[in-house]
């Protein structure tokens, strides 16, 4: 007996199969709150989980629309339309279908690490940190913009600023930092935040292309100090948010990340937006110096010098070390003295900058800080820190737990704030 062929599939058939088994995986995607467990202290803030699943439910609504109106179409006027055009709109659609997975993955890395023992409370903390970095000082107004952070390898920090673009076009809702995992939790894990929440806020008040613009200005030649300088800008200006919220912590978290073998720290290129790590460091201890002078910046300096002596720098490098060096507390007198359109006349030393994180100051606040320290905001106790690790006051075992504690701390704090806010609003409404 033999077995009569099968008759060809129609491809209108064959891509309505398809589609509606596409649309049966869209089904299957839950909003995180129905799939993801974790301590109540561990819950990303109320405004920012709702911008996320407002953004991931309205692109699979997006979704099933597109799914639906091409099935009427295949059932109608695409019938009769070549099977290549079938396959086109399919695939568009298909397309879309994983530019949402590659969305809804960028915020499961943030939302997943939640649920893990103690890294969750760390997150939350860190949230929190956050945020208090991205408010400004002295009166000065900026846009609150929801955070979240989450951990990854590598060495260095990043971030995916809120109102960017998204996989599908879709602007970011929150600002999403990625933290070093070998940072958590301790000595330098705040200057990494804080440098990538300068980015945030450089965007948000247009800073990185009026302070190009100013130094291409004064520019004269394509190798000369301010040339640099404007090719590097949109990273000195995080850097500068980061000295300005936490003193010299922020120069020796910059440290941490940047010593590397010496070919790597003397690798000079305009390609990066990086300034190669020996000067970026200074740039930082001079910014420091012009924000908080005290004679420590110098000794940090030299210290620098020391690990990384100049002296065996390739002569090209060496070149561009000289026409770059003196010039830095010229480069650091310009960004403090920026006033930006957005803060009214203000500075941006008056903004950022605040005498509580003067080297004295702290060193006085770490002296007092044990009988009130859950007083003291965020940043003021990341400062606070960082000056009495420089000063030896601090022992990195010591500065861990202490760390520990404040994240956990920070975390549990806002979870009660929120729930008694809720139950007020509810008592107020009955």
């Amino acid at each position: 007996m033999t077995s009569q062929p099968m008759a060809d599939v129609p491809a209108g058939d064959f891509l309505a199969d398809e589609m509606r088994a596409m649309l049966t995986r869209v089904d299957r995607l839950k909003p995180f709150v129905l799939q993801e467990t974790m301590l109540p202290a561990a819950v990303l803030l109320p405004r920012t989980l709702v911008a996320i699943e407002a953004l991931l439910l309205g692109e699979r609504a997006k979704l099933h629309g597109l799914g639906q109106s091409y099935l009427r179409w295949l059932a109608g006027p695409g019938r009769s339309a070549p099977a290549a055009e079938q396959q086109r709109r399919f695939a568009t659609i298909r397309l879309r279908f994983n530019e949402h997975l590659a969305q809804l993955d960028l915020f499961a890395d943030a939302i997943t690490q939640r649920s893990e023992h103690e890294t969750g409370l760390w997150l939350s903390g860190l949230d929190v940190a956050a945020s208090d970095a991205l408010r400004l000082d002295n009166g000065a107004g900026v846009e609150e913009v929801p955070i979240i952070c989450y951990l990854d390898r590598g060495p260095g920090a990043a971030i995916r600023r809120a109102r960017t673009r998204l996989p599908g076009g879709v602007a970011n809702p929150v600002a999403v930092v990625r933290i070093p995992r070998e940072r958590m939790v301790g000595h330098g894990i705040a200057s990494s935040l804080v440098h990538e929440v300068g980015h945030q806020g450089a965007a948000l008040l247009d800073l990185v292309a009026c302070l190009r613009a100013e130094l291409r200005g004064r520019s004269q030649s394509t190798g000369d100090a301010w040339h640099c300088w404007a090719a590097w800008i949109s990273e000195i200006v995080a850097d500068f948010w980061s000295v300005a919220r936490l003193g010299i912590g922020s120069t020796l978290g910059l440290i941490g990340v940047v010593s590397l073998p010496r070919p790597f720290v003397f690798r000079f290129t305009l390609d990066d937006p990086h300034p190669f790590p020996w000067i970026r460091v200074l740039v930082s201890a001079g910014i420091g110096d012009r924000l908080y002078p005290d004679p420590q910046w110098t000794r940090l300096a030299r210290l620098w010098r020391e690990l990384y002596p100049p002296a065996g720098a390739a002569p090209g490098v060496a070149e561009v070390i000289d026409r770059l060096e003196p010039t830095i507390p010229e480069l650091a007198d310009l960004i403090a003295t920026h006033t930006p359109e957005k803060l009214n006349g203000m500075t941006l030393q008056d903004a950022l900058a605040h005498r509580s994180r003067s080297p004295d100051a702290l060193r006085r606040l770490y002296s007092t800080s044990a009988r009130q320290p859950a007083r003291l905001r965020p940043m003021l106790r990341f400062a606070m820190l960082g000056q009495a690790r420089w000063d030896r006051r601090l022992a990195a075992g010591q500065e861990s737990r202490v760390v520990g504690r404040m994240l956990t701390g920070w975390a549990a704090r806002s979870t009660l704030r929120m729930a008694m806010s809720t139950s007020s609003a509810i008592t107020e409404r009955h």
